[in-house]
């Protein structure tokens, strides 16, 4: 199980990876203002790893609980790591298309990784009701 709580520390990580990106895709960062800055940028690297940011950072809350569900439901553990590691994998993939504008590629991975967070959901729901 321990794997599955990297995979949550990772995942904790990775919106700040894709921010990183975008503060760093041209230079004059405005740190006063990085709000602000963002908004004003018309490079797509930076809007795109932005958004990338931020879409990480709606994924994590329900991938942490999915985990910790599961756990808590006593699912089978190399269920929960397999699912996990499949989430952060395509978690990854998702920035990487995000930042190439990749489109359909970026929806495919972010299906994906939702179906990863459904699966552990249904898992512990389902241990827990039979």
């Amino acid at each position: 199980m321990s794997t599955a709580y990297w995979c949550i520390l990772i995942a904790a990580a990775l919106p700040y990876a894709w921010v990183a990106i975008a503060k760093s895709a041209v230079p004059g960062y405005n740190n006063k203002d990085p709000r602000g800055w963002i908004a004003r940028q018309d490079n797509y690297r930076v809007r795109n790893a932005f958004a990338a940011h931020q879409n990480a950072l709606e994924a994590f809350p329900a991938f942490a609980a999915a985990v910790l569900m599961a756990q808590l439901a006593e699912v089978d553990p190399q269920r929960v790591t397999w699912l996990a590691m499949a989430f952060i994998g395509l978690r990854i993939l998702h920035g990487v298309f995000y930042l190439a504008g990749s489109h359909a590629l970026r929806s495919l991975s972010w299906f994906g990784g939702i179906a990863c967070v459904i699966a552990l959901m249904a898992s512990a729901a389902s241990r827990l009701a039979g």
